[in-house]
């Protein structure tokens, strides 16, 4: 198992930093982590995604790992390795960058559905795979795909909250990805970012039972 892997199995939330402006990045992944968030997935669709990752890991490099997600192909891949992405995250299967991220020895986590995906994606080196979008199959769909495939290391994205994260992790899910239900926009455009510190803290309070 990898480091990166071992400790999203024990931190168990990644918070997805999606369309917000490059200006309020620091200030984001510090509220986070103020609010007990380990791991920051930063979307490669937001602007000056590559930046953000480099800045992040150079002020929170030894209290976040942080990763780039929405990476679609090949070239993406590089980019965000480049920029010093510890673990890539994507919404779909490319097997050219799984193949990129296991030679680079970086984290992949592709985007997966059926149990035919996720098998592959499992096979090609992936150390884990996104179930994507979970929200609109519901936790049985997690549940019923675990059965045959527990063995497989799986995340959930789409449509987690603060009253279903719980139920998606019981039911076998290491992880959950988090975005506008954590990352709001609306409250970092406000620049209220102690509010985003008390929604991580609500769920790292919520997946860890206090």
């Amino acid at each position: 198992m990898t480091k990166n892997l071992e400790l999203l199995k024990q931190e168990k939330l990644v918070a997805i930093i999606r369309g917000i402006s490059y200006e309020s990045g620091e200030a984001t992944a510090q509220a986070l982590l103020d609010g007990g968030i380990k791991f920051l997935e930063i979307t490669l669709n937001t602007d000056g995604a590559l930046k953000m990752i480099s800045d992040c890991k150079d002020k929170f490099g030894d209290q976040l790992s942080v990763g780039a997600g929405t990476v679609l192909n090949l070239d993406m891949a590089k980019d965000a390795v480049s920029a010093g992405a510890e673990y890539i995250v994507s919404p779909n299967l490319d097997e050219k960058v799984v193949d990129y991220g296991v030679s680079q020895g970086v984290d992949v986590w592709p985007g997966t559905l059926t149990p035919t995906e996720i098998v592959r994606a499992y096979s090609l080196g992936a150390s884990a795979v996104k179930v994507f979008p979970i929200g609109a199959l519901g936790v049985n769909y997690l549940k019923d795909i675990r059965g045959p495939l527990n063995h497989i290391p799986m995340m959930v994205t789409g449509g987690i909250n603060i009253d279903n994260v719980n139920d998606f992790l019981s039911k076998g899910a290491i992880a959950v990805g988090l975005g506008g239900n954590l990352v709001n926009k609306q409250l970092i455009e406000e620049g209220k970012y102690d509010e985003i510190t008390k929604l991580a803290q609500a769920f790292a309070d919520k997946v860890k039972g206090v």
